[in-house]
């Protein structure tokens, strides 16, 4: 079995996050000319409270190494929390977060929720940003999109028998 490589990204991924970013794999390959950090098999990484598990990570570095686009492919599983402080978990075969827009694409087979209210939505692609709450939802093949609400019922008042 080959050992898992451990590798605490260098400080300009941790100074673009805000925050210390450690990346788990089994192999790693870079590119610093060109930019391009990837890591395979069984990856994890984790940024804070935020974890993200793929079969491939890659990271796109701009001309002064600083982050500008993370991919993460095959059985892709999530955890963040927003800077409203949602909380969403989920899984899709493709994500990628855009840090310089705070933005989350997932795609394919996406299976998102909101942890704080049980909001769940499932379709092909879906895309959070994580800033300003917003996000949007698009389904392939025909498919629909579908969105689960868990919705809090009003209490009746019970109604008093006058005679």
């Amino acid at each position: 079995m080959i050992p898992k490589l451990l590798f605490i990204v260098p400080l300009f991924f941790a100074l673009s996050w805000g925050e210390e970013l450690k990346v788990v794999s089994d192999n790693f390959k870079g590119d610093q000319q060109k930019g391009i950090s990837v890591f395979t098999g069984d990856v994890k990484l984790t940024k804070g409270s935020d974890e993200l598990n793929a079969s491939k990570v890659t990271i796109f570095t701009d001309k002064d190494k600083k982050p500008v686009k993370y991919v993460a492919e095959g059985d892709v599983s999530f955890y963040i929390v927003t800077e409203m402080k949602e909380r969403y978990k989920g899984k899709s075969q493709v994500a990628i977060y855009f840090p310089n827009e705070n933005e989350y694409h997932f795609s394919k087979k996406v299976d998102l929720i909101r942890i704080d209210d049980y909001r769940r939505v499932k379709g092909d692609k879906v895309i959070v940003n994580t800033v300003y709450g917003q996000a949007s939802a698009e389904s392939a093949n025909n498919e629909p999109v579908v969105m689960t609400f868990t919705l809090q019922e009003k209490k009746s008042k019970a109604k008093s028998s006058t005679k």
